[in-house]
């Protein structure tokens, strides 16, 4: 029985995390599990898993929280969710978005813990601090992301396997389709229509700009000590393959499957065995694999993240949290799909690299989400 403290139990790859535990209830235990802001579907699971512990990190929403069970410690307020790190689990499933969730892999690298890794900050952010703390303490971070699993199963589950080039994939989002001169006219609404996948709404819009592709050469370049110009992003826009690996012989390994979370979030608990998902087969018969190169025009945001990769140091914290910002102003309708490029662009010049710590990482992620803001003041609204 593997027991599992799980971070984010409300969002997206938290709920699909549930759903291999209902799948496979002999094999896994949930022992804690944190949410942010959703008490009243918290309040749901923690009364179907009773964990052990259980933290909401929103102090506002905790009157939501009806009932707690019996033998269920629950904690809430900004640093609850550290208490859902028990020294008891097995494995640490960290699906938190933003920087709490690199704080989370901190503390669960210090307590000697694997981590199933769905939190892009952790290693956007902070990975050149991350990666030497887990090699130290002899702990495995798992990728949960679809490309990033995909590369390591094409590694047949090692990470530190050699090879030439990583190829990874990217849908192209909701607008690749949409002439470029019209892309400033594009609500929320239609960047949120992905025809593939189904996400949250900020990793939706960030596969819109690209900057999510951008933040998974980061990840990547630190789960598979690689370097940048030996990781390639190929346009996909079918979703089949989810990322590939060349080798020094000329071959390429792909992962293949059908556009879900599912595979890569059950994996990352049952590796190197494979248990069966219903209704998970991807059929071939009648499709066609297309791969093309990034329009950098049509993408103008990956190529800020890549400066923010060659810049190294706080800037690729600076442009996460940035993001985060910007793209919150854009769901609101505050700001135009085109300008998400022009403030990241500007965050970057107006952030000063500084030495990487975990205390100037949290100050340089504060700043940059400052700075987005008075650029807004500045520009003014729609």
């Amino acid at each position: 029985m593997i027991k599992i403290a799980l971070l984010g139990s409300t969002g997206s790859i938290g709920r699909q995390v549930l759903s291999v535990v209902r799948r496979y209830p002999d094999k896994f235990k949930i022992i804690t599990m944190a949410a942010g802001s959703n008490a009243v579907l918290f309040s749901e699971q923690i009364n179907e898993f009773k964990p052990k512990i259980a933290c909401l990190t929103n102090p506002e929403k905790v009157s939501q929280i009806k009932e707690i069970p019996l033998g269920t410690q629950f904690y809430y307020g900004e640093n609850a969710l550290l208490h859902a790190v028990d020294s008891e689990a097995d494995i640490v499933f960290d699906a938190v978005m933003g920087y709490a969730g690199l704080k989370a892999v901190k503390y669960a690298i210090e307590l000697k813990k694997n981590v199933a890794l769905a939190n892009k900050e952790t290693l956007v952010a902070g990975g050149s601090l991350i990666m030497p703390m887990a090699k130290e303490a002899g702990v495995n971070i798992i990728p949960v992301d679809s490309e990033h699993s995909a590369i390591f199963q094409c590694l047949n589950f090692n990470a530190n396997k050699q090879f030439k080039n990583i190829l990874i994939t990217a849908s192209g989002g909701a607008l690749r389709n949409v002439p470029i001169e019209e892309l400033e006219k594009v609500s929320a609404n239609d960047a949120l229509m992905h025809p593939n996948w189904n996400m949250g709404k900020k990793i939706t819009i960030d596969c819109a700009t690209m900057v999510n592709k951008g933040f998974e050469v980061i990840e990547a370049m630190w789960l598979f000590n690689a370097k940048r110009e030996n990781i390639k992003v190929v346009v996909h826009p079918e979703s089949i393959v989810h990322s590939l690996v060349e080798f020094d012989d000329g071959a390429i390994m792909a992962q293949m499957g059908v556009p879900s979370m599912e595979l890569p979030i059950q994996l990352a608990l049952t590796y190197p065995e494979r248990l069966p998902i219903e209704n998970h087969a991807l059929n071939l018969y009648g499709k066609t694999l297309n791969f093309s190169e990034i329009d950098k025009n049509r993408y103008p945001c990956f190529d800020v993240v890549d400066r923010a990769i060659k810049l190294g140091g706080v800037y690729p914290c600076a442009i996460s949290a940035a993001d985060e910002r910007i793209v919150e102003l854009f769901l609101q309708g505050k700001i135009k799909y085109t300008e998400i490029a022009i403030y990241l662009e500007k965050v970057l010049e107006k952030i000063e690299n500084i030495s990487v710590t975990f205390d100037s990482l949290e100050y340089v992620d504060r700043l940059s989400r400052i700075i987005v803001d008075e650029i807004y003041k500045i520009r003014g609204s729609l």
